[in-house]
Parts: C-alpha cells; structure tokens; sequence
C-alpha cells in the first residue's frame, strides 16, 4: 500500500538523532522552519524549559515547547486536501485578527499549509505534519504543477493569453517561467504554473492590463479540489497519495521561502 510506503518513509526520518529546532517544529506541524525562527526569536519556544536559541539542536528526549505547549512529532503522517475560502489566511500570526486556516479547521493534529493562498484567494490547500513533503512540492527546482481558475476584471485577449504563457513578466526580483494558458470563458482563464512567486497570478494580470476578480486553485500535481465545498477538508489517501508518492520520488527536498501566491 501506498500509505504504509509513505509512512514507512515518515517514521524512517522521524528517527534521526538529531535535528535542528527549526525543523523539529516543522516535522512536528507547528509551522514552516522559516516561521520557528521567528517564534524562537520572539522568546515564545522553549527546549528543557530552557529558552531556545536560532540555530540549536535537538535530540530524542527534549522537552520542546511553543507558548507553553509541548510539542511533539506525530507518529501518523497526515496530509489533507482543505478547501480555503476567501477571507481566510494561511499564517500563523494573529497580529491583524484574521481568521486563520488553522482556527477555520480545527483539526485535532498539528498540520501546517503546503503553499499558501492569499486571504481574497480561494480553493485547494494541502495540509500536513510532513515537512519533507512541504519542501518536495514548494522548492521550484522540482517543476510540480499547480492549476487555478481566474476570472478577470476585462474580457480574456489573445495578448493577455500569449504575454501570460510567455514568460519573462517581473514579480519583485525574479521573471515568471512560461506556463499554460486556456481561455475558459469571456472572462475566464485557466492557468497552469510551475512556480510559486508571491502574489505571482495577480500580479501577471496587472503586468497584462487587468484584475483578478476571482482565483480559485483547483489543483496541486495529482491532487484535486473536487466537490469540497468551502471550509470542508477530506484526508489524503489510496490512489491519490500512492500516485502522489511515485510523482515525489526523486524531488529534491530543500527549505522553502513561503510567500503568499496566487
């Protein structure tokens, strides 16, 4: 079964001796590695009761805890399909008061968003405790597809289509790759990117003249939206996450600066 493969796999890295703290929070669900320094920074973890520090290590046996809760990396790899709607963020930092996916879901595990949606950004968002599988399917050196639907704020050009496609447009100090592009409708489009650049298709559609109105994601590699309705998640499992194991063979796995896209 392509589970026991997948999970094999997970209590196999589970196992290693030690581990930075960064990643032990992330293996463990509280957030990105990127997202437990800055918690460590902030004096908000704690190892043996003891203040961590940036860059320490972990062993089996530590105590770590975040805010006063003690943190432990789960023997079951969980990995969900969630179904995002606009209005909600996938950051864990509360400072602005929005409601976060975390909060929406209430799941019983720590699982933390592989790729983000923005907060007026919709659709499929995989959640898991699996951060070597965050970092396969985010890092861009892999080339795994993510599909949205779009409907802008003019009617779809063939030039709109073709400067889309093409590549090159600037997102702060990178170029997009080129991508697919179908006309779906007067307004609509289907795009199929293999980056992850912040706020990537919305700012492709203001480099090409127009406004997202709407921005459904509807698929990650194998992985499909389907008829999840908003807010509702499913797990991950059978032929899904067996195909899904046999397209991450092989991808490199890497630490990952998380933006917002969409």
């Amino acid at each position: 079964m392509a589970d026991n493969r997948m999970q094999k796999e997970f209590e196999e890295k589970e196992g290693r001796a030690q581990v930075r703290l960064n990643k032990y929070l992330s293996e463990a669900g509280v957030c990105s590695r990127r997202e437990a320094d800055r918690l460590v920074e902030g004096g908000r973890v704690t190892v043996n009761g003891q203040k961590a520090l940036i860059g320490m290590k972990v062993k089996p046996g530590d105590k770590v805890s975040v805010d006063g809760k003690t943190c432990a990396i789960e023997e079951e790899m969980i990995l969900l399909a969630v179904n995002k709607p606009v209005g909600v963020v996938c950051t864990t930092d509360k400072r602005w008061g929005d409601r976060t996916v975390e909060e929406m879901l209430n799941y019983p595990k720590r699982v933390f968003s592989v790729g983000r949606l923005d907060k007026n950004s919709e659709g499929l968002l995989l959640m898991t405790n699996h951060g070597d599988i965050l970092n396969k399917i985010m890092r861009a050196g892999n080339y795994h597809e993510k599909e949205y639907l779009v409907t802008i704020d003019r009617p779809v050009t063939e030039e709109i289509v073709r400067k889309m496609a093409g590549g090159g447009i600037p997102v702060l100090d990178q170029v997009t790759r080129p991508c697919k592009v179908e006309k779906t409708g007067k307004y609509t489009l289907r795009i199929i990117l293999t980056q992850g650049l912040n706020r990537q298709i919305r700012r492709m559609c203001e480099y090409c003249g127009c406004r997202v109105m709407r921005l459904r994601r509807v698929r990650i590699m194998n992985i499909l939206l389907g008829n999840l309705r908003p807010g509702e998640y499913r797990k991950i499992t059978g032929q899904e996450i067996e195909t899904l194991y046999d397209m991450l063979r092989g991808s490199v796995s890497e630490p990952v600066q998380r933006g917002r896209k969409g």
